[in-house]
Parts: structure tokens; C-alpha cells; sequence
């Protein structure tokens, strides 16, 4: 077996046949990571003309060293199960990278580590996938631990919606306080559509006022223009934004209150002439009940007024970016503006890549980071909730591992890296 370097439609052909294959694992992706300077190549293990897996590595000079750092994002697209195509892949790797004066390769491969639940807890006679790590570190992969929090280059832990089924399913595993907030959206003349390029600068006024509420700092807006030249015109990346239409929401409210009215009306000539079979107590609350609705909806009347008054008559609520490639859809950022946060619109947008997914054939909806701590008090539970809420169960990967090509360069790199980190933040506190 030899590791050869293949063409970009080469590797496309073999990577898009594993069941492990993400957006991060192809050209566009590629693309988009040389303008930030990464050289990238694609591999595949040649076995007598049969590929036995395949990688995109990419590559980036270290400042100060002439040597570079190798990562291939989402890990390499073979059989981590099988330990001797593994090593085989492993050897050739590291003699791949040592011609191309790397130090040490980062993989953070897209396989499940054990099965749980949408509570986060392990499946009983679920799957376990603990050969996997074993066979990595066996072979000399530095394994990062079974971290709980987002502290990798990617999430270790995320949430999914399984969406290869029909949509009656899906709602049905939704709790019932999601499904009441959709339908009330949706009254509400709460809508999505994806943007166009231009309309960029508007995507980056709610993520500013996302990360500013949430304390983290955002990409600049050259970031989102780059990822749409490189990621858009292929299909994968795509932009959905929530606008709210007062008017409709106006007419919807309006609609109601005269039906409200109509209703209360009703009863009432029907108790004056006799005619209506309910008992006087029955009547009498549904009587309050309808006086309080009316009272709620002609104060909700007077909000969407001034709503209209300071917003216009329609406006942005939030967005996602969302990546589309292989079995699923993922949502990778996402915003709410804080002085309209109320609308939740949130779950109107993540329900529509539901929809998208469950129409479009893929077999997952992926939600992404989350916690894998799952008590109360830590700060990330009330994100998980959210997520959970919609259904779906959570999905553990095996972690983050280094493949040291030269120990010396690679400590000497990683106490320059903390020693500059650890300078960065003492000039940032200042």
C-alpha cells in the first residue's frame, strides 16, 4: 500500500462514497481554508489501484519555524476499525508529512464514540466504538482526553435530528412547548428566505449583536464573504434569515380579536334569549376568559403599532448559516437581535433546516456544539435544552488526536504557541 496524492475530482469521487464525509472534507472547504493561508493536498491509500481511504490534508507554516502544522479536518475517510489498513495509512501518513517538512498531523474524526439519548445519557446495548480510540492511540496518536465542553477545533459533542423519516414523526418527537411556539410564529407573520450576497452586511449585524450579548467574538465580515465565495455557488453553504411582516401580524391579531368578539357576542344573545345550553357557571368563565383575551389581544394591538412605528412595516429577526453536504444539513452559525428577542425566532429558523433536510433527502439535521455536561448549573445547559427540545438525541465523537512526526519540533512549537497565547491575553487584560 502507498499514499499517493490524487486529483481534486479524484478525491471528491472517493470521499463523497464514505459514510464519514462533511462539508470539512471537501474542495470548496479547501478553497476556503488557502485564502487564510493553508496549503492543502488531497491523499488516498493506493492498493493496487483500490483506495483503501483517503484524506484532505491541510497545511499551514508555523511563524518563526520553518515547518508546518498538518490537520485533516473531520479526521481521515478510512476504516478506523480495521487496524491494519489504519496502520498502513498511519505510516504513510507520517512519511508524507515528514517529506513535506510537517512536525505533526491533528485529526478529529467524525465518528460516534458511544450511543445516548436525547438526555444525554448512554444507550443501554447501544453502540461502542472504544476500538477506535484504542486502535489510534496503539498507533501512537496523542488522544486529547473525552473533554465535556467546546474547547476543540470542533465540537466533540452535538445534537441531531434523525430527518430520513416523515414529518408527522419529527413533530411528534418535538415537546410540546416547540410545537406552541412554531404555530404561534407563525400567527405572529413570522417567515424565513435565504439572502443573497449583498444582503451579507445584514447576516453580520446579528451575529455582532449575538456575540456581543453572549460575551464572544465574532468573525469580521470579510470572514462570511469569503465562506460565500467559496462554499455558495456549490450548494453547500446557504443563509436563511427570520423576518417578521407586522402587517400580517396585525391582521392575524385583528382576525382573532373578532372572532373573540364574535363569539363573546354570541353567547351572550343566546343567554338573553334562552337558547343557550350552558350552565351559569360554565358561562361565566368562558365569559372572563374571552373579556381576558380581548383585553391581551388589543394590548398586543398597541405593541405591534409602536413596533411598527420604530421597525417599519417588516423586519430581520435573526439568521443562520447553514451547511449542506453528504447525509446532513448543519447549522454552523447563528443570531438573534437582542431588542427583538422575544419573537424566539430561533426555532422558527432551525425548524425550517428540519424541513429542508427531511425534504431534500438528508438523513440528519445537525444542531452542532453543545455541552456534554449535562447539569443544571453549567452556563451551556440552557443552549442544550433549546436544542433538545426539538427532539433528536445527542451524539458524542471519539475526540481530537495529534500524530507527532518529530517530538522535538512539536514540543518546541507547542511552548512557543503557549507562550504567545499566554502573552496575547496578559496585553488583552491590559
Amino acid at each position: 500500500m502507498k499514499l499517493i496524492e490524487v486529483s481534486k475530482e479524484e478525491f471528491k469521487n472517493l470521499a463523497d462514497k464514505s459514510e464519514q464525509i462533511t462539508f470539512h472534507q471537501t474542495m470548496e472547504w479547501a478553497n476556503l481554508k488557502s485564502v487564510n493561508g493553508w496549503k492543502h493536498f488531497y491523499v488516498s491509500l493506493d492498493d493496487d489501484g483500490k483506495s483503501c481511504g483517503c484524506a484532505l490534508l491541510l497545511a499551514k507554516k508555523i511563524p518563526l519555524f520553518n515547518k508546518y502544522m498538518f490537520y485533516s479536518p473531520r479526521g481521515f475517510l478510512v476504516d478506523y476499525k480495521d487496524y491494519k489498513t489504519l496502520e498502513n495509512f498511519t505510516k504513510e501518513i507520517k512519511l508524507f508529512v515528514k517529506k513535506n517538512n510537517g512536525i505533526f498531523v491533528k485529526i478529529d474524526p467524525y465518528v460516534a464514540y458511544k450511543e445516548h439519548d436525547n438526555d444525554g445519557k448512554l444507550v443501554q446495548g447501544g453502540f461502542d466504538n472504544s476500538i477506535v480510540v484504542d486502535n489510534l492511540k496503539r498507533l501512537g496518536y496523542k488522544h486529547f482526553g473525552f473533554n465535556l465542553m467546546q474547547d476543540t477545533l470542533q465540537p466533540r459533542w452535538m445534537h441531531v435530528i434523525n430527518t430520513d423519516r416523515n414529518m408527522d414523526e419529527v413533530l411528534k418527537d418535538m415537546e410540546s412547548k416547540t410545537r406552541q411556539i412554531l404555530r404561534k410564529n407563525e400567527k405572529c407573520g413570522i417567515t424565513t428566505r435565504e439572502i443573497e450576497r449583498s444582503e451579507l452586511p445584514k447576516f453580520k449585524d446579528i451575529m455582532q449583536h449575538t456575540s456581543d450579548r453572549r460575551e464572544f467574538v465574532d468573525r469580521p465580515l470579510s470572514y462570511y464573504e469569503k465562506m460565500w465565495d467559496s462554499l455558495h455557488d456549490s450548494g453547500i453553504l446557504k443563509i436563511r434569515v427570520a423576518e417578521i411582516d407586522f402587517n400580517l401580524y396585525e391582521k392575524n391579531t385583528q382576525d382573532e380579536l373578532d372572532l373573540i368578539k364574535k363569539e363573546l357576542k354570541d353567547r351572550i344573545d343566546k343567554k338573553s334569549n334562552n337558547i343557550l345550553k350552558m350552565n351559569q357557571k360554565k358561562y361565566e368563565q368562558r365569559n372572563k376568559q374571552d373579556e381576558e383575551s380581548i383585553e391581551r389581544l388589543n394590548k398586543q394591538l398597541d405593541k405591534i403599532k409602536k413596533y411598527k412605528e420604530e421597525y417599519g412595516n417588516k423586519t430581520l429577526l435573526g439568521g443562520i448559516l447553514f451547511l449542506v453536504y453528504g447525509d446532513e444539513v448543519l447549522s454552523l452559525y447563528g443570531g438573534s437581535l437582542a431588542s427583538l428577542m422575544q419573537f424566539q425566532s430561533a426555532y422558527t429558523l432551525h425548524f425550517d433546516g428540519i424541513k429542508y433536510a427531511a425534504q431534500n433527502g438528508y438523513k440528519r439535521y445537525n444542531f452542532y456544539g453543545i455541552t456534554g455536561d449535562f447539569r443544571e448549573d453549567n452556563p451551556l445547559y440552557g443552549l442544550y435544552l433549546f436544542k433538545k427540545s426539538f427532539g433528536g438525541h445527542v451524539v458524542e465523537l471519539v475526540g481530537e488526536f495529534d500524530l507527532i512526526i518529530s517530538k522535538f519540533w512539536y514540543n518546541t512549537y507547542k511552548i512557543s504557541f503557549s507562550l504567545y497565547h499566554g502573552i496575547k491575553n496578559i496585553k488583552h487584560k491590559k
